[in-house]
């Protein structure tokens, strides 16, 4: 047996045995935001549209910043937004239901996230791994549908590039094409109980290319038409 087969069959015997490392922010999840409150401290938070982001969820927002100027404006204009143009308070984080914070020094920012802790608040700190319990990944959006892409904190540099991606491949016509399916299936389900038959019809029945091209001729009647006939055929 080589030196090299030794060391790797020794390795591997150290390794055994070891739990398997896991991934960070591996179990992803969509929130229920609709009439909670969430917080955006910090201006590289408000720059980067985080409190759009909660805003097209649903979410009441309060804004904590100095600056942009310009875009405090605009979400101050919202009446589902609260702006504070001042640092931030422990205080701010009472009642919240998650908030995402950027700062430009360390100790703010575990601050920041010791208080939303303490009040049981879900925090997402950027850039700062440790003081994250939630990663907000790339969002592509049409609609109710909703892509989602993350790399564990790993690189938000792909996120993106994959993102953009994504925004070619899956057009404005997946929104009314998501409509159109959650219509057929509401109208269909009484004639279709079991869910072992109905999940195969479903399978059989869904043509992504055909529907896809259809919607987005306006012919969302006739790709309803194909779909249903080929559902209870």
């Amino acid at each position: 047996m080589s030196v090299l087969a030794t060391r790797l069959r020794a390795a591997a015997g150290a390794l055994r045995g070891r739990p398997a490392p896991t991934a960070t922010f591996g179990y992803p999840v969509s929130l229920e935001l609709t009439g909670r409150r969430a917080v955006v401290i910090g201006e590289e938070a408000v720059a980067g549209g985080k409190a759009e982001g909660l805003l097209a969820a649903g979410a009441l927002v309060t804004v904590v910043a100095e600056t942009p100027a310009a875009r405090l404006d605009e979400l101050a204009a919202d009446p589902r937004v609260t702006v504070h143009r001042r640092g931030w308070r422990p205080a701010d984080l009472d009642g919240a239901f998650l908030c995402v914070a950027a700062r430009s020094d360390e100790a703010t920012q575990a601050a920041i996230y010791a208080a939303g802790r303490a009040r049981g608040v879900l925090m997402n700190v950027m850039d700062d791994i440790p003081h994250c319990d939630f990663a907000t990944p790339a969002i592509v959006r049409r609609g109710h549908l909703a892509i989602a892409i993350s790399t564990g904190g790993r690189s938000p540099a792909l996120a993106r590039r994959l993102r953009e991606l994504l925004q070619e491949q899956f057009g404005p016509e997946w929104g009314p094409a998501l409509e159109l399916l959650g219509e057929t299936r509401a109208e269909t389900l009484p004639l279709l109980p079991e869910y072992g038959d109905r999940a195969r019809r479903w399978h059989a029945a869904l043509d992504l290319d055909e529907l896809r091209a259809l919607v987005a001729a306006g012919e969302t009647g006739e790709a309803k038409r194909r779909l249903v006939a080929r559902l209870l055929g």
